[in-house]
């Protein structure tokens, strides 16, 4: 009995042994393994281009337009556009004055069918909303702002020239011909680089065919220059130059010369100090 009792206790110290045994090589792989997986470099994650808002057909594009998003590595398309470094790389800046072809909902990633770059064929047909026209009108350093008009910029035409043909003499007078017209390109360049100033000879302006053929006119009657709009007028007055015809909203206001100077006479004004004398006749008595 006691031979027995002893054989059974062997046999379960064995079993006991082997299976610690067997725990502790298997502890030692799985903490092998984590060891060997944070050794290793972790997978570079995915970033890809994407729209950070809603994009309409026919917007000049600005860096602030584009955001990297982190894509899963399996749903990744080979147009998108990622991030990386060297040569050729696209960037949210380099994107600056590329046009969309057509609208782009907010977090759809970018790729080259959906933006023309400038100097590319059709960029300006896609820069042009449906219905509109490009004309082009001489600007100088004065009348253009200093080169501070841009792509993209909304602007108000003014024509300044000499009244003739009244009975109180000629006036100069300034007015404007059109109101939140946008600016599609400045000389040959339909792009922009941030913060760089450019001297342009002409502007490119997006129209309608009637308002066209009022620049073509007033570039003929007298010097055109453009005033530039701010992006929080053009908000505030947004909805109510929506609500006007396009006849009124080509109707702007005017200035003569007797309005800046004091000494100059206003139109139809009369002259004073005149005074008329009339000679009699007599017969010698």
């Amino acid at each position: 009995m006691r031979a027995r009792t002893l054989v059974l206790f062997l046999v379960a110290l064995t079993l006991a042994g082997g299976t610690a045994m067997l725990v502790r090589s298997f502890l030692a792989q799985k903490n092998t393994a984590e060891a060997q997986a944070l050794a290793r470099p972790a997978a570079p994650q995915k970033f890809v281009l994407v729209a950070k808002g809603p994009i309409t057909r026919g917007q000049i594009l600005k860096p602030q337009d584009f955001s990297w998003q982190v894509w899963p590595e399996g749903g990744i398309d080979k147009n998108y556009i990622l991030n990386g470094t060297g040569a050729g790389t696209r960037t949210p800046e380099s994107c600056a004055g590329w046009v969309a072809r057509d609208p782009i909902a907010a977090g759809e990633p970018i790729n080259d069918a959906k933006i023309v770059s400038p100097g590319s064929r059709g960029f300006l047909a896609a820069v042009l909303r449906p219905g509109m026209r490009a004309i082009s009108v001489p600007v100088t350093a004065t009348s253009g702002i200093s080169g501070f008009v841009f792509p993209g910029d909304q602007v108000d035409i003014l024509i300044t020239h000499r009244l003739t043909g009244h009975g109180d003499g000629s006036h100069d007078a300034a007015e404007t011909v059109l109101q939140d017209v946008r600016v599609i390109g400045i000389d040959q360049k339909l792009d922009s680089k941030t913060g760089e100033a450019l001297v342009a000879h002409t502007a490119t302006l997006e129209v309608t065919p009637k308002q066209s053929e009022m620049i073509a006119v007033a570039a003929e009657i007298g010097k055109l220059s453009l005033t530039l709009r701010s992006l929080a007028s053009n908000q505030s007055e947004k909805s109510t130059t929506d609500a006007l015809t396009e006849d009124a909203q080509q109707q702007g206001t005017f200035t003569l010369d007797s309005e800046v100077s004091q000494l100059l006479p206003k139109p139809g004004a009369a002259a004073e100090g005149v005074t008329v004398l009339r000679g009699g006749t007599g017969k010698a008595g």
